[in-house]
């Protein structure tokens, strides 16, 4: 054991006594200042917390049902884990928003290794999309689902990066509209497109694609063109009007290029590239799916903080527990900062900074007393 060093003047310190709740007291031989020895076994306990948190173990196993495990990990969910910025440029990055409640998602960016970035907001919009791309330097590819709002921010903050839409939700997209067992012919031929589009994964596959995709609608032109009397609003509208959404969105995506991104030469030099977002649906959102099935009965704020854990703890190179207690934000220095802005102006001409998509008051009871269960 190191000796205990005197507080006061720094020098060695001996043994002198114990106190009356039995613990060593320690005297300086030079200035006769005395101690005790604080041992701060808090990095230790946080690991625990992480180690319970990310597993599947229920506190119902540990010894006395987990209560003192509860009493003496409560203070880690004041924790906010906070993605790291550390401004490496990545080739390929998937993005996605997991809900954890129906006005509550935490937008998720990944490289095929690690998350990157978080963010959580009221709904995906532009201003949440652009709060989290503000965060990550602009990568070559961008994976998406097609989120609303994203198109906007990427535009915005990545101009100068491609979009692939993953395949397999343009796919559902179309399934959506026609139903697996569609009646009309045009939407028998339009379902069996879109089956045909996740078989297309080279240049001359893609090539004919798109050439039996503007046949179909060459051909389906003057039947989607047809319009009907809607009785309750008195107004003319699409007569197929599922099978004209279906067509219009396919429309979009080719136009934008954001449909075969993934077999551009120009791209495909330096290596393969993803078509869909499966690395981010599979290996991030059904985990985090899984984690709070497992822990479930969580409130809507510890729900939130388990997300940013198991996030951080699933960066390249996250901080050991004694790093994360030095540097992370808790609750109270998130409090404070809410209440020295709720106050002033917001400015929307700039990227939506921690709390401004979703109001910190919307997650923190506002008493001024201790509530237990949250």
């Amino acid at each position: 054991m190191s000796r205990q060093k005197c507080p006061v003047c720094g020098g060695d310190m001996i043994k002198y006594g114990k106190t009356k709740a039995g613990s060593q007291r320690w005297q300086c031989p030079k200035c006769k200042a005395t101690s005790t020895r604080r041992i701060d076994n808090a990095a230790k306990l946080l690991a625990a917390f992480l180690g319970w948190l990310l597993s599947g173990r229920r506190q119902a196993d540990m010894p006395g049902g987990g209560r003192t495990f509860r009493r003496k990990c409560a203070r880690f969910w004041e924790i906010w884990p906070i993605a790291p910025i550390t401004g490496e440029v990545h080739r390929v990055v998937f993005v996605d928003g997991i809900y954890l409640a129906r006005n509550v998602v935490v937008l998720i960016a990944t490289t095929e290794e690690f998350v990157i970035g978080w963010h959580m907001a009221r709904s995906e919009n532009s201003r949440s999309w652009g709060a989290l791309m503000a965060k990550i330097p602009p990568p070559d590819v961008v994976v998406t689902d097609g989120g609303s709002g994203f198109e906007k921010a990427r535009k915005k903050n990545w101009p100068g990066t491609r979009v692939q839409r993953c395949v397999f939700h343009a796919f559902n997209q179309v399934k959506k509209q026609t139903t697996t067992r569609p009646k009309l012919q045009a939407g028998v031929e339009l379902y069996g497109l879109a089956k045909e589009l996740l078989h297309a994964k080279t240049v001359e596959s893609a090539t004919a694609w798109l050439q039996a995709f503007n046949d179909w609608c060459g051909r389906w032109e003057g039947f989607l063109a047809e319009r009907t009397l809607n009785e309750e609003t008195g107004k003319m509208g699409w007569t197929h009007e599922r099978l004209v959404t279906a067509r219009n969105g396919l429309i979009t995506l080719i136009k934008r290029g954001h449909l075969f991104t993934f077999l551009d030469p120009a791209l495909t030099a330096d290596g393969p590239l993803p078509s869909t977002n499966n690395k981010l649906e599979g290996g991030v959102n059904a985990q985090l799916r899984d984690m709070l099935r497992k822990h479930r009965g969580l409130s809507l704020m510890r729900r939130a903080k388990a997300v940013f854990w198991w996030c951080y703890m699933h960066t390249e190179c996250p901080l050991g527990a004694a790093g994360i207690l030095a540097t992370m934000p808790t609750d109270e220095d998130i409090a404070e900062l809410y209440r020295q802005t709720v106050y002033e102006p917001q400015k929307r001409d700039g990227p939506a900074e921690w709390g401004d998509g979703l109001v910190w008051s919307e997650l923190r009871h506002a008493l001024p007393w201790r509530v237990e269960w949250e």
